[in-house]
């Protein structure tokens, strides 16, 4: 039988595509970002993987993170796309202009989105211009279901923004 952590995990990985992950690093400093490239990767127990881009902001303040916020956005949630997707925290903190509530460890959890999980990096590796990190589950919450007509937000519905940090 399934736990409600690893239930609720699965709702959520069922339709995978542009996620944004949330970071806080020991001294509290937040980030977050648009995350293009992310996997469910191993299913007992259940591991997501989420690859960072190396000069993003949110990839310094997650390289020490003990935990990071993995959020499952809709088509509504363009704007908040937008905002961690085409702004960098090097010029403004992201988290002043949205939603959100402290998680664990003051990891922040943005409260407009289609659900989302809160994963214990348990390695980092080296892959190119990003850094892949794994993360054991540890929390989840959400059903994973978009509202009637509505999908997840697709690549194709923000591959229109232009970056926070040059590629």
């Amino acid at each position: 039988m399934q736990s409600p952590r690893t239930a609720a995990f699965q709702r959520l990985v069922a339709r995978l595509d542009q996620v944004v992950v949330t970071a806080v690093a020991g001294d509290g400093e937040r980030s977050g970002c648009l995350v293009g490239f992310s996997t469910q990767c191993s299913i007992d127990p259940p591991h997501y993987l989420v690859a960072i881009f190396c000069t993003n902001h949110t990839h310094d303040v997650a390289a020490g993170a003990p935990h990071l916020g993995v959020h499952f956005l809709t088509q509504r949630h363009r704007d908040v796309a937008t905002l961690f997707g085409a702004t960098t925290g090097d010029e403004l903190d992201k988290f002043t202009r949205c939603d959100w509530e402290a998680g664990p460890g003051g990891l922040p959890l943005l409260r407009r989105c289609r659900g989302w999980f809160v994963g214990e990096v348990r390695e980092r590796l080296a892959a190119g211009d990003h850094t892949v990190m794994v993360l054991d589950v540890v929390a989840a919450q959400g059903t994973g279901d978009a509202a009637p007509g509505e999908g997840q937000l697709g690549f194709q519905a923000v591959r229109d923004l232009e970056p926070g940090h040059d590629h």
